[in-house]
């Protein structure tokens, strides 16, 4: 049987929302056994949010909240008990990484700031990730992905020239970022936990990481003494680059051009030599549909792909199909689901999603007895007690 590379490590996660489950989620679908702390009495955010499975509203029904937490299992715990804070703390002792993405001061009410983990389980690995990082005059600040777009200056980028900000068409701190430097500052922290016996404090601010993807804007504010200006579709160096009307409704062609030689197959292929301008490249796009003059210009070398929606993406894209991107799995209530594969591979290893999302508190008796060592009628009577729900 092919191992999962994080196979052994287990993951005492309190994140909710996008950025910290999904950063939890890679964790997850590459073996670890991520156990997300969570409770009826406040659910989790996304269980909340659309799409849900046949357009019916339910804490176990977001779209959503299932491609965030596949290969999770779920235990509910009141952390506002003091039998459930102690629950928590007990299994943070014989775990490999504590998560959270609270604000600043939420995991200190709960008895489990670094300090207090750390203490409890000198080996585990603490991640914090909220808005704007431990300390500083802004700690206590809150928001998403959209919010953090807005305070670093991604949003403003993300505009035509001389026009307002369009933004990104979703929360893309959320979803790039923010989990993926989560996730590898945690291997690297396990690393370091393997070399020496020590754990390590994580304490990630969601607007530096998000700030990282401004390098090139940031270098032209330091070096040109101006704030940059926003592209739109263009580019300093590609041109023609830009998206273009194809044949049909609301369906269009992405197109980037490198030197002369791509110009001139740009040409020949569209059947004009006037690349002037877009509108000029338009009238000559609009005869196409788009995925054939995608490949008509890939073969020659020209980078292009069509624009697609979201049927598209999970039902039509070939790169996708060709690397088994979509898993469907599954749920109890959903029925079978559709989620992302991890976005990359590893050769040997076995690293895709395991089992569908989980529902809610799902595997509360089953963490408590196999990693706790109560026996069903104890578990039952911490649901009765308000602790386990």
């Amino acid at each position: 049987m092919i191992r999962k590379p994080l196979e052994g490590i287990r993951v005492i996660d309190f994140c909710w929302v996008g950025a910290g489950s999904y950063a939890t989620k890679l964790l997850a679908d590459q073996g670890a056994d991520v156990i997300k702390i969570e409770s009826s009495a406040r659910v989790d955010g996304i269980r909340l949010s659309a799409p849900f499975a046949g357009g019916k509203p339910g804490v176990n029904r977001s779209g959503y909240f299932a491609d965030r937490n596949s290969s999770k299992r779920s235990c509910t715990i009141n952390m506002k008990t003091a039998k459930g804070r102690e629950i928590a703390r007990r299994l943070i002792a014989d775990c490999d990484v504590v998560t959270n993405s609270f604000t600043p001061g939420v995991m200190e009410r709960f008895g489990l700031d670094w300090e207090s983990v750390h203490e409890i389980n000198p080996r585990a690995v603490y991640l914090a990730m909220s808005m704007q990082g431990d300390g500083g005059p802004e700690r206590y600040y809150m928001g998403y992905g959209l919010t953090i777009s807005g305070v670093v200056g991604l949003h403003a980028m993300s505009a035509m020239p001389g026009r307002l900000p369009v933004g990104t068409g979703t929360n893309y701190p959320d979803h790039i970022p923010n989990p993926c430097h989560a996730a590898f500052a945690v291997l690297a922290a396990l690393r370091h936990v393997r070399r020496t016996g020590q754990g390590q404090f994580i304490d990630l601010a969601q607007t530096e990481a998000t700030i990282s993807v401004l390098g090139p804007s940031i270098l032209e504010a330091q070096f040109d003494d101006r704030d940059p200006e926003p592209l739109g579709n263009g580019h300093r160096r590609f041109h023609p680059h830009g998206v273009y009307p194809a044949s049909g409704d609301d369906r269009w062609v992405a197109i980037a051009v490198a030197d002369d030689a791509q110009r001139r197959v740009l040409a020949d292929v569209l059947g004009t030599d006037d690349l002037s301008d877009s509108a000029s490249i338009a009238s000559a796009t609009v005869e196409w549909d788009a995925t054939d003059l995608a490949i008509a210009l890939q073969e020659r070398g020209v980078a292009a792909a069509p624009v697609e929606d979201a049927a598209d993406v999970v039902e039509r894209d070939p790169q996708l199909a060709h690397r088994n991107h979509w898993v469907w799995l599954e749920h109890p209530e959903m029925g079978e689901t559709v989620y992302n594969a991890p976005p990359f591979r590893f050769s040997g290893l076995d690293g895709t999603i395991r089992t569908a999302a989980p529902m809610l508190g799902q595997h509360t008796e089953q963490v408590c007895r196999e990693l706790l060592g109560m026996d069903p009628d104890e578990v039952a009577a911490l649901v009765e007690d308000g602790v386990l729900v």
